[in-house]
């Protein structure tokens, strides 16, 4: 199978139980006498999602990061996780397990088990972590599935900043030496998922996911997966400072950092009956929330800039 999604499609077979959700959502969900057992897996390959020279304290963070953001994205309170090692180096699994407790403390998510491997020589790198939290009890679990039309779509954060600080690791950008490019190869290498903010959205979206492969193709998705369409206004995209330092702010900036992946920021849609109490949450927890878009009846994404509608690009984002 040479897709992710022809392999998803295969597994739907097997994943019948109402937990895993159709396959169709960021992770699965646990009916436990009234409590909500959230589960979702992820892992980094060397070469695939890390660099081979990445300090390995920033491989072990970005590892509990990206779960952290898939609990977030589900409105779940971290529980605690278990991950697979590969034995590799000893002086680089030391400095492996310094970022691993570190990142667990940061983002609650303390160490309850897992594996160990041994690879074969010259084999690449491979972490795997599986994150327990206890999902909301008075509202749904949020997922990717029940976006509605005359949604508002909001995302948190700024969106491309990863991206091109990975541009700027592999020497695809060139930029100054200086805090703006210094910040963004760690937003590349550190991601910060604000844990508390999915919890305190949930009871006011229809639809959250976060933005792991890039904004386009994840909006295609949480559309696709709600039977619906969105509209997406490129200028509201929210650019960092750092990112228009470097990058600029124009239709060309602003469409790399659209599908650039690795974000891990809440994307989310809600009526727009919703939205004071949205931007309370965004002042309360001193977050940048956007409305970038809508929800439509008619199935698939369309871009705006400035009012004029747009071709969608070639790549929509990071297809595995």
């Amino acid at each position: 199978m040479s897709t992710e999604r022809a392999l998803i499609d295969a597994l739907r077979a097997l994943a019948t139980s109402p937990a895993a959700r159709g396959l169709a959502d960021d992770a699965a969900v646990l009916e436990l006498g009234g409590e909500r057992l959230v589960l979702t897996l992820d892992t980094l390959l060397e070469a695939v999602h890390f660099l081979p020279d990445d300090p390995p304290q920033d491989v072990a963070w970005k590892l509990v990061a990206v779960n952290a953001s898939d609990l977030a994205a589900k409105g779940a309170q971290p529980l605690g996780c278990l991950y697979s090692h590969a034995l590799g180096e000893t002086r680089w699994d030391h400095a492996f397990l310094e970022g691993l407790g570190e990142a667990c403390r940061h983002f609650a998510l303390p160490l309850l088990g897992g594996d160990t491997v041994r690879m074969p020589e010259g084999a690449p790198r491979s972490f795997s972590l599986t994150a327990l939290g206890r999902g909301p009890t008075a509202t749904s679990v949020p997922s990717r599935t029940m976006a509605r039309p005359g949604d508002a779509i909001w995302v948190s954060g700024t969106i491309g900043d990863s991206g091109l600080g990975l541009d700027l690791l592999l020497g695809k950008t060139q930029a100054p030496c200086g805090p703006e490019a210094d910040w963004l190869k760690t937003r590349y290498r550190r991601p910060m998922p604000d844990t508390r903010l999915g919890p305190a959205l949930a009871p006011l979206v229809h639809a959250m996911m976060d933005v792991s492969d890039g904004l386009m193709v994840d909006l295609s998705r949480l559309a696709e997966a709600s039977g619906a369409g969105a509209q997406l206004a490129l200028e509201r995209v929210p650019l960092s400072n750092a990112y228009r330092a470097v990058a600029g702010h124009d239709l060309a900036a602003r469409l790399k950092a659209a599908t650039a992946g690795d974000d891990y920021t809440l994307l989310f849609t809600a009526p727009p009956t919703h939205s004071a109490r949205i931007r309370t949450i965004a002042n309360e927890h001193d977050t940048p929330l956007a409305k970038i878009g809508t929800i439509t009846p008619t199935t698939g994404l369309t871009l705006h800039f400035e009012g004029a509608p747009m071709p969608l690009p070639e790549r929509l984002g990071y297809e595995h």
